[in-house]
């Protein structure tokens, strides 16, 4: 398989994870017009499975280091799937709130909220990960934490902006909030799961545990099993509009149906360009780069889809204090591994 050892092009690989993972749901606001999310969110998952599969039998089975796909497969025992199936689960549950939650409140105001929040506990959650698998911590502390400091100060700007936004327009804020913090509190877990699966090197794979394109590709199976429980649920109790049913999915164009796959496709892109790249820093540090998604979807909402024209004036502070202190966090936490 083909992986990424050099600390400063992983660097340049989490970064493009992050534009992926910030971008993805662009697709979905090019297919609200006249598309639910719930319906979106099938062909959503559709692209995930196409990009894991064809990475798997490209990246993942060529080059000199470590088993192919199909020999990791073969080897592989049953916790490590289970750990990858699981991170899947739980990453496809907090993503539907997460989209659920875009639909509601709008990408500046979603993906800074759950994605910020998931950002920080899933940065302690894999920092904890290191600390108990090597016994000491990775990089500078300090400085890692000062960043997820400035990344909380971020989200409270972000929710304060967003009460003002729904106060000029007299709608309730709740709900959008509600979804986007119960979206975080579910992402943040997924990344360490799946790297439980992983061998620590991330090249040869231990003994029963998996390469970093197997493991992606559990994940993978994990989201898409479960998503007919989820997804069905969701479109049987809607969190707007009325109910759906799947033959409402049928009535949907190619292109609408193409957007969504796009979407899964830009998604899955910057999983597995971020687990090829993660052995070359620590857990902690390669989620906290890629997941620096939040930075690139506020700028996507605020200054592409303009999703708050028409709030008070003074919100625009708001929005620049919430971008920049986003932008400084991600900086830290970037210089923290050097």
């Amino acid at each position: 398989m083909i992986l990424v050892h050099n600390y400063v092009l992983a660097v340049i690989c989490l970064i493009f994870s992050m534009i992926c993972w910030g971008s993805w749901a662009n697709t979905q606001k090019m297919a609200a017009k006249n598309w639910r999310f719930e319906l979106f969110y099938w062909d959503f998952v559709v692209g995930l499975l196409i990009t894991a599969v064809v990475a798997a039998f490209t990246a993942g089975s060529m080059g000199s280091e470590g088993r192919t796909f199909l020999q990791d497969i073969a080897q592989a025992d049953s916790s490590s799937i289970m750990y990858a199936m699981l991170g899947g689960i739980v990453w496809n549950l907090g993503t539907l709130l997460l989209v659920a939650a875009m639909a509601v409140a709008g990408m500046a105001v979603g993906f800074p909220i759950g994605g910020g929040i998931a950002w920080i506990l899933g940065i302690v959650f894999n920092f904890i990960l290191v600390v108990l698998d090597k016994g000491k911590p990775e990089g500078n502390t300090t400085m890692l934490f000062i960043g997820v400091a400035i990344i909380i100060a971020a989200i409270y700007f972000s929710m304060l902006a967003y009460k003002r936004l729904t106060q000029e327009q007299k709608k309730p804020s709740s709900k959008g909030l509600l979804l986007s913090l119960f979206a975080g509190l579910t992402i943040a877990f997924f990344y360490g799961l799946v790297v439980k699966s992983l061998d620590n090197t991330f090249v040869a794979g231990g003994s029963g545990t998996l390469t970093p394109f197997s493991g992606v590709f559990f994940f993978t199976i994990g989201a898409v099993i479960s998503t007919p429980v989820f997804n069905l649920f969701v479109m049987r109790y809607p969190v707007q509009g009325e109910r759906l049913r799947m033959k409402d999915y049928f009535k949907g164009d190619f292109f609408t149906h193409l957007t969504g796959v796009i979407g899964g496709i830009i998604w899955m892109a910057g999983m597995v360009i971020s687990f090829m790249s993660a052995g070359a820093t620590n857990p902690a540090i390669s989620y906290a780069l890629s997941n620096g998604a939040p930075v690139v979807a506020m700028v996507w909402g605020v200054f592409v889809w303009k999703e708050f024209k028409g709030a008070p004036q003074s919100t625009n502070k708001l929005l620049a204090a919430m971008f920049s202190l986003f932008v400084i966090g991600l900086v830290l936490i970037t210089l923290s591994n050097s």
